[in-house]
């Protein structure tokens, strides 16, 4: 049997306690072509027992919850079955099972949490904010993985007098700070107006990393395993050799929140 689901926790847990006892179930949050005869069923969030099954998950292992809320995020096809397997043996084991990287099921998980965490700490480095006419700063980018609203923290913590916009647009959704609160909000499309001096600092940006660049010793293939390929259709300074692939994409962005201070100490 297939079960669909939505791709949140509660649906989740829904599909897992019907789930459970079904030796050949598969648990998705995409789309799956069936094979003749294969039965499936779409099923919807029931907060009760979405509850109930939360609360006897955490009583053999007080941080699973985390470690849904990371499996669910991940942008990989086979997510729900990757966390059904893995929270099955810690039923059935009553017991935490992280530890145990021989089983598949704990392998497969913990391996696809850590791409998620990995994908979130990458990006604190390569998110470029732009600045606009209003003075708040928007960064687009297209993660694997749904990890917008886990940058919030930093940036905030960078930029806490700020307003800024993280725009996911691959998933169509924002994480927001306002300079009071933060918050996701769905966001297919943002017209952003730039400001005058924005053009300038995306410059000034390009000149800093053309500074401290050194070209006899380019390393081509250690920078993309440090900056992975993916990621630079949102990085002003992207290598030369890559600019005119490149030059189609819409969004242009210009500073890093991790970037030293402008000159004359100005906060950007």
């Amino acid at each position: 049997m297939t079960y669909f689901f939505d791709g949140s926790k509660d649906a989740f847990l829904t599909a897992f306690l019907l789930a459970y006892r079904d030796e050949d179930a598969f648990l998705t949050a995409g789309s799956r072509q069936l094979a003749l005869g294969q039965q499936s069923v779409f099923v919807c969030a029931d907060t009760q027992k979405a509850r109930k099954c939360e609360a006897r998950l955490r009583g053999f292992d007080t941080a699973c919850m985390h470690d849904l809320d990371m499996l669910l995020r991940s942008g990989e096809d086979a997510r729900g079955q990757i966390a059904f397997l893995y929270f099955r043996l810690i039923a059935a084991r009553r017991r935490a099972v992280r530890g145990e990287l021989a089983e598949d099921a704990v392998s497969e998980a913990i391996g696809c949490i850590r791409r998620v965490a990995l994908e979130a700490h990458r990006l604190k480095g390569f998110v470029r904010f732009m600045e606009c006419a209003g003075g708040a700063l928007y960064a687009p980018i297209s993660p694997d993985n749904d990890v917008c609203d886990l940058l919030l923290p930093h940036f905030r913590a960078r930029l806490p007098q700020l307003p800024f916009v993280l725009h996911d647009v691959r998933r169509a959704k924002a994480a927001v700070w306002d300079g009071a609160h933060a918050f996701t909000a769905p966001l297919a499309r943002a017209d952003v107006v730039l400001s005058a001096d924005e053009e300038g600092w995306q410059a000034l940006w390009r000149r800093y990393y053309a500074s401290v660049n050194i070209p006899s010793r380019r390393r081509l293939q250690q920078m993309k395993g440090y900056m992975p390929v993916r990621y630079w259709k949102f990085l002003p300074e992207c290598p030369a050799q890559t600019a005119d692939a490149l030059t189609t994409q819409n969004a242009s962005p210009a500073r890093c929140a991790d970037a030293p201070l402008p000159p004359h100490g100005s906060a950007r």
